[in-house]
């Protein structure tokens, strides 16, 4: 028996409880987690703005040791540390073929099942396929990448969503060139390895906005070089700190229809703007055909920063190393398991970067 966070139902609060584990069966790792990073995709799950199977454990983004592998796991073995991965790629469909790894048609397919029992015998699902508000947890064999050297177990549960997502962002899909100028909305921790991902790239001016003033510290030291708090004048402000133009690079990380707006008209005209926050059906965004034409910008979604884990891990990791991504820099509260329910509540509030649960 061990323990986790349960979400019995959406927008039910989460429980704290036992639950039992099977042994990993065929392709199967079963992994004594480290740390879980609580990102604002497990709140948009919880309160039904993505929907999941339940009752079921979130978390998606986690790092810990293999405790036992089943028949045909190969690529890790018992005490070797892991990153989760909660969208593998399965390598055969459409997507796959194209090498889009980050839209595999098959990605999420094990969030249907069951993997898990109460301690009443209520059958629970993984939430996003690997269930990291867990002491430990069992998951297919895909969905685990071995740390890489040189970076620490517990921070290296960022590098699951966070970072890969805001470096993707920035180097996949921005393709930020350097000297460009960068203007970042929404500094929670994805913000956060968004700005430190501009820096890497060698962006220019680098402009963070978010609606928190408190922020400006963490937003510059992970690379901004200048605050603004969200208004209705941002746009003008971002034209006004890039020679009048408006930023080259645009990249959204709150989901919502006014900051997705605020980004574009922010965007110098010919500019990229880059949607990575995950937001409701209902927030719709409206452009009218003349601007479209005029202002000749891209606009595009971005979906797990357009990264494939296997191949970006190690690049992340050669910056770690190097000393230029902090992954530390990102953690603004260290928490208990059920610490979860209130930075829940913080990131509803716009407060802090990225809570992590340490186990």
């Amino acid at each position: 028996m061990v323990r986790a966070a349960v979400l019995p139902a959406i927008g039910a609060p989460l429980e704290i409880t036992g639950i039992e584990l099977p042994e990993p069966g065929p392709g199967q790792v079963r992994i004594r987690l480290a740390a879980a990073g609580v990102c604002h995709s497990d709140l948009s799950l919880s309160n039904g703005t993505m929907r999941v199977p339940v009752p079921a454990v979130l978390g998606h983004e986690g790092a810990g040791t293999v405790l036992a592998v089943g028949e045909g796991v190969t690529h890790v073995a018992p005490g070797d540390g892991v990153v989760l991965n909660w969208a593998p790629s399965c390598g055969s469909c459409h997507a796959c073929s194209l090498g889009e790894v980050w839209l595999c048609a098959d990605a999420l397919t094990g969030a249907g099942s069951v993997y898990a029992v109460t301690e009443d015998g209520t059958e629970l699902h993984p939430g996003l396929n690997v269930a990291a508000f867990a002491e430990e947890t069992v998951v297919a064999a895909n969905c685990v990448l071995p740390v890489p050297d040189g970076v620490p177990l517990t921070d290296a549960a960022l590098l699951g969503c966070a970072v890969l997502t805001g470096y993707g962002a920035v180097h996949h899909s921005a393709r930020v060139r350097e000297g460009e100028s960068v203007v970042v909305f929404g500094v929670g921790g994805v913000g956060l390895a968004t700005l430190q991902a501009a820096r890497i790239a060698g962006a220019g001016t680098i402009v963070a906005v978010d609606v928190s003033p408190e922020k400006e510290e963490l937003a510059r030291r992970a690379g901004a070089t200048e605050y603004l708090v969200a208004s209705e004048t941002t746009a003008r402000q971002v034209r006004g700190l890039t020679g009048g133009h408006g930023a080259d690079v645009a990249i959204e990380c709150v989901g919502r229809a006014a900051t997705i707006r605020a980004a574009w008209d922010s965007t110098r005209r010919g500019g990229r703007t880059t949607v990575v926050g995950i937001g409701g059906k209902d927030q719709q965004v409206t452009f009218n055909a003349l601007e479209i034409f005029h202002w000749g910008r891209t606009l595009s979604g971005c979906v797990y920063g357009n990264s494939d884990p296997a191949a970006d891990l190690p690049v992340l990791a050669a910056h770690v190393r190097a000393g230029r991504l902090d992954l530390g820099a990102l953690v603004t509260e260290r928490i208990a398991l059920d610490g979860i329910p209130a930075a829940f509540d913080n990131m509803l509030a716009g407060k802090g970067g990225r809570a992590l649960v340490v186990f």
